[in-house]
């Protein structure tokens, strides 16, 4: 643990904590995708099938628990909760998002650093991490208008992932052979889709303007 993997994994659980206060206290899942929120479900789903069997710290299992917990309960509030189910814009939100399953598990059961079910399932998370968020930041262009709580949002999903690249330098020069090619790879690519995404964030933040996506 260093203060750069501290940090992002902070950021990922604020990022967690900003959508969970925006569906309880406004009861809306407006603007946000229900594509992306299923396909975070099947990452940390199959991220952490040995979250009762290899057990590392107090601290990681707590994070396991409450990243599975909070992303299968987002899903079914979007889906079930008769109130924030309403403001789910299904016309906006038309994403293909099954499409981007099958290539990741395919490309997983090619490109493994060990061929076992857990650390398959493991890389599959991985590929689908770098990619789930694509559903959202297409919503987001449809949309154009954000709201506050949603833009936080999706910049604290993208936060976390920059302070994960600079926690993985900082081991790399630390640390003995921390060299982890998939891992890497998956987190730039992940990284390089929000960049767009800041851009514009950035630019509403210094013009003190409401955030909008170029349709």
């Amino acid at each position: 643990m260093n203060i750069f993997r501290l940090a992002g994994d902070m950021t990922h659980l604020f990022s967690v904590l900003v959508l969970l206060l925006k569906i309880h206290t406004i009861k809306s899942c407006a603007g946000i995708s229900l594509k992306t929120q299923e396909l975070y479900a099947i990452v940390f789903g199959t991220r952490y099938l040995d979250i009762f069997t290899n057990h590392i710290s107090p601290y990681n299992t707590i994070m396991k628990l409450i990243f599975l917990g909070s992303s299968f309960s987002i899903v079914w509030y979007m889906r079930y909760h008769k109130i924030v189910r309403r403001s789910y814009d299904k016309d906006q939100d038309t994403f293909r998002h099954y499409i981007l399953i099958l290539p990741c598990l395919i490309l997983a059961l090619l490109i493994n650093e060990k061929f076992t079910f857990k650390e398959v399932m493991w890389t599959f998370s991985l590929y689908l991490e770098a990619v789930a968020i694509l559903p959202q930041l297409v919503l987001l262009q449809r949309t154009r208008n954000i709201d506050n709580l949603t833009g936080q949002y999706v910049f604290l999903l993208g936060a976390y992932r920059a302070l994960y690249i600079v926690n993985w330098i900082y081991r790399y020069f630390t640390e003995d052979h921390f060299v982890h090619w998939i891992t890497w790879i998956c987190g730039l690519v992940q990284t390089l889709l929000y960049a767009d995404f800041f851009y514009y964030y950035f630019q509403s933040w210094k013009n003190n303007m409401k955030l909008q996506l170029p349709a």
